[in-house]
């Protein structure tokens, strides 16, 4: 029977990340993955090939037709969607076999099938060949989560699926309607409506985004729908009835609307099937979510859970911090991370990126503050790249300074963000930002000139 002195169960940006940091401080690995490809849903069917689609898309609406004003003509441009293809399964499979070299350099020990716990200490994994039984010190949960739906809505993964299927689609629908106005629907829908789909985003509540920026929300709205996205806001989805060839997605109190796909992005929900948690004191919420404490550990002191399966902003740069300071915590005595620093992207055309506080909770929180706009019109790097839609914001406390949240909606907006997380995870005020030498010309400059408005002195505005 094997013994390592931990088993992290799932290989996807937090269980790997956690799996390696726990080899840099000498400890004997194992991780636990059943598919074969490590780098989880992120790497796989998540972040990396949609990023990979995003891009080639954006690249083939400019060459096809966006580029006229820079004094570049095109004829004859053509899209070939299986290429189109075959390059998001290159870099998927590329990056995927990167994790795999680096288990190897850390010495991890690889584990093929499915884990149960089985027990303090003890996992058996199922694969190919049978059962095995591992025992370790310490136990981490990095399962993370899997594409949720709508009561009345079965995913048959065919003509009504999740991002994982319309990341995959052998040709453009001609109409796509994507349930869901979050991060994953508004990417994927923007994908679809470059390469020539017809795509409606139907949402429940009466605004895109929820939980971002309702400022930043709005202007969103109004230049997507300046690029071709159709919106039904504030409207139930009851269901997809499927015909022959089409599908009508249903709509309380409003006519059916008839597609040829439908995305459903409605969010995630954790994945912890048949972990075995019934067989130790790990205990999960009504939706599911597995309850830690402060350090990531769960009710069965040797068992610690990161990442999606937990819950709060299912990002995989979340589950990557997450697993470094459980780690840490673990085998140091201290890990912690801020979540309050913690940026989210949706990487459309612009791009939308924020950390911190948004507006609205300030004012339900009655937190006195200040705010600084930029816009990138007013940009002279933007200027020259043709990409002038967007601004930067940042709010500061009305008493202190200190910067308290910054939203983005730009050209290259999720590489900005980092200046803002990095300054507010030091505790700088809007005037540090603001007395900092940015190059010129950059995009940065904005995010300086939006903290010198802070203070009503912006100097290009």
């Amino acid at each position: 029977m094997p013994q390592h002195d931990l088993i992290v169960i799932g290989a996807g940006p937090g269980g790997y990340v956690a799996a390696i940091r726990a080899a840099q401080l000498g400890k004997n690995v194992a991780c636990i993955e059943q598919e074969p490809l490590l780098g989880g849903t992120c790497l796989r069917v998540g972040c990396i090939p949609s990023k990979a689609m995003l891009e080639s898309s954006h690249l083939y609406e400019e060459v096809a037709g966006g580029l006229d004003k820079r004094g570049i003509k095109t004829t004859g441009v053509k899209l070939d969607l299986p290429e189109m293809l075959r390059h998001k399964e290159r870099v998927v499979q590329s990056l995927g076999g990167g994790v795999d070299a680096l288990f190897k350099k850390n010495k991890i020990t690889r584990y093929f099938g499915h884990a149960r716990i089985d027990g303090p200490g003890r996992v058996v994994v199922t694969g190919k060949d049978g059962n095995e039984e591992l025992t370790a010190a310490h136990i981490l949960i990095a399962t993370g989560s899997k594409p949720a739906t709508l009561p009345g809505i079965e995913l048959d993964g065919d003509r009504i699926g999740s991002s994982t299927e319309a990341l995959s689609y052998d040709q453009v629908p001609p109409h796509l309607v994507v349930i869901g106005a979050g991060y994953i629907g508004l990417e994927m829908g923007t994908v679809w409506r470059r390469l020539g789909a017809q795509v409606t985003v139907l949402e429940y509540l009466d605004r895109i985004l929820p939980g971002m920026d309702s400022e930043l929300a709005r202007d969103a709205k109004k230049l997507f729908e300046k690029q071709g996205l159709t919106f039904q806001l504030g409207c139930k989805v009851t269901g997809v009835k499927l015909n022959r060839k089409t599908c009508d997605v249903q709509i309380e109190g409003a006519d059916p609307i008839r597609c040829d796909k439908v995305l459903v992005a409605v969010g995630r929900k954790p994945n912890t099937d048949d972990l075995g948690l019934d067989s130790v004191n790990v205990e999960t919420d009504h939706r599911g979510f597995i309850a830690v404490n402060g350090h990531y550990q769960t009710g069965e002191p040797t068992i610690y859970a990161i990442g999606d399966v937990i819950g709060g902003a299912m990002l995989a740069h979340k589950a990557e911090e997450e697993g470094v300071a459980c780690v840490e915590q673990m085998y140091t005595g201290y890990g912690h991370v801020n979540y309050d620093t913690i940026p989210g992207v949706v990487y459309t055309e612009p791009e939308i990126a924020t950390v911190g506080k948004t507006e609205d909770a300030l004012k339900e929180a009655g937190i006195p503050y200040r705010k600084g706009t930029f816009p990138f019109i007013a940009n002279s790097r933007a200027r020259a790249s043709g990409h002038t839609d967007g601004k930067v914001k940042i709010l500061a406390h009305k008493e202190t300074d200190r910067v308290l949240g910054v939203h983005i909606i730009g050209p290259h907006a999720g590489e900005l963000i980092a200046e803002a997380a990095v300054s507010m995870e030091f505790g700088a005020s809007s005037e540090d930002i603001a007395r900092c030498c940015h190059a010129h010309p950059t995009l940065a400059e904005a995010v300086k000139e939006a903290a010198l408005a802070v203070d009503k002195r912006s100097i290009n505005s």
